[in-house]
C-alpha cells in the first residue's frame, strides 16, 4: 500500500474513533427510526402486530379526513398569524433597548426568560390558569367592571390565547435582533438627520434594510417552531384539541393517532407530510429572500 494513503487512513481511523459515539447515535437513534418511520408510513401499523403494507393508502385518507385537514388549518393560522406578530414586537422591544437605557442587561434578561421556558408545560399550565373562567385575565376585568370571559374554553378565542403565549415568547428572537441593531453604523442615522430624515424614516431606509439577514433568519427559525409546537395544545386543552377542535394542532392530533388510538402507519405518514410542508414553507421563504434580504459586502 502506498505510505502516504497508509498515513492518511490512520489519521482518518483516529478521526473516526473520535466521533464513533456520535455516529452510532445518529444511526441508530435518528438515522433508523427515520428510515423506519418512512417505511411504516406505508403500512397500517398499531405497534401490537406486524406492519401491513397498504401503499399510499394513509396518504390518501389523510385528505378525506375532515379533523386532519381542520388541524392543518389551525395550524396555519397559528403559524401565519403568531410569527409575524411575535417578530413585530420582538423588534419593537430589541429598538426601545437598544435606545442605551440604564439597566439595559437586567431588562433584556427579563424578557428574554420566558423563551427559555417555550416548551415548558409550567408555562403552559400557568396559561390555562391565567386565561380560565377564574383567572386572573378575568379577575383584572371585573375589577375595571368588565365581564369575565372563560377563554379557553370557547372555540372562538382558545387558539388566539395560545397565539399570545406564542407572542409573549419574544425573548430569543429579541435578543437577536438587538445584536443586529448595534451593528448598524452610526454615521448613517447622524448623516440622515442632517438631511431632515425623522425616525420613522431612519426606520424604513436605514435600520430595517441593514437588519433584513437577521430578520430572515428568525422568521426562518420561528416557523419551522411554530409548525412543531405541540405542548401548549396539548396541555391547554388537556390533550383533545379541544374546545371544538379549535386548538388541535397537526402534532397533537399526529400524536392521538400515533399514542392513543394506535395508529402508528398513519401517524407516521403525517410526519412525513409535515416535514414536506415544512420543508416546502422554508423553501419559499428562500425564495422570497432574493427580493428583500439585503446582504452588505
Amino acid at each position: 500500500m502506498n505510505p502516504k494513503l497508509k498515513n492518511a487512513l490512520k489519521r482518518n481511523a483516529v478521526g473516526y474513533l473520535f466521533l464513533s459515539p456520535w455516529l452510532l447515535g445518529l444511526i441508530g437513534l435518528s438515522a433508523l427510526p427515520i428510515l423506519a418511520s418512512l417505511y411504516f408510513s406505508f403500512t397500517r401499523y398499531d405497534m401490537l402486530t406486524a406492519p401491513d403494507w397498504i401503499g399510499l393508502e394513509n396518504y390518501r385518507a389523510m385528505f378525506e379526513d375532515q379533523k386532519w385537514r381542520n388541524s392543518m388549518k389551525v395550524t396555519l393560522i397559528y403559524v401565519f398569524l403568531g410569527v409575524p406578530l411575535q417578530l413585530i414586537f420582538a423588534l419593537s422591544v430589541a429598538m426601545m433597548l437598544n435606545r442605551g437605557i440604564r439597566g439595559l442587561r437586567i431588562y433584556r434578561a427579563i424578557y428574554y426568560v420566558p423563551s427559555l421556558f417555550g416548551g415548558s408545560v409550567a408555562v403552559a399550565l400557568l396559561w390555562r390558569q391565567l386565561f380560565g373562567g377564574e383567572g386572573l385575565v378575568n379577575l383584572l376585568l371585573r375589577q375595571i367592571g368588565l365581564p369575565g370571559y372563560n377563554w379557553i374554553a370557547s372555540p372562538d378565542t382558545a387558539l388566539y390565547t395560545l397565539i399570545v403565549l406564542k407572542v409573549w415568547q419574544f425573548g430569543a428572537p429579541m435578543v437577536i435582533f438587538l445584536a443586529a441593531l448595534k451593528q448598524v453604523p452610526a454615521e448613517l442615522y447622524e448623516a440622515s438627520r442632517i438631511d431632515g430624515a425623522g425616525r420613522w424614516k431612519q426606520f424604513w431606509r436605514i435600520t430595517l434594510p441593514l437588519i433584513t439577514p437577521i430578520v430572515f433568519f428568525n422568521v426562518v427559525m420561528q416557523t419551522i417552531q411554530a409548525f412543531q409546537a405541540f405542548t401548549p395544545a396539548y396541555i391547554v386543552s388537556r390533550g383533545t384539541g379541544g374546545p371544538l377542535d379549535s386548538t388541535l394542532f397537526y402534532t397533537l392530533y399526529l400524536y392521538q393517532k400515533g399514542f392513543t388510538h394506535f395508529q402508528m402507519g398513519y401517524a407516521a405518514s403525517m410526519a412525513w407530510l409535515l416535514l414536506i410542508v415544512i420543508a416546502f414553507v422554508t423553501a419559499m421563504l428562500f425564495l422570497s429572500a432574493r427580493r428583500w434580504v439585503y446582504y452588505q459586502e
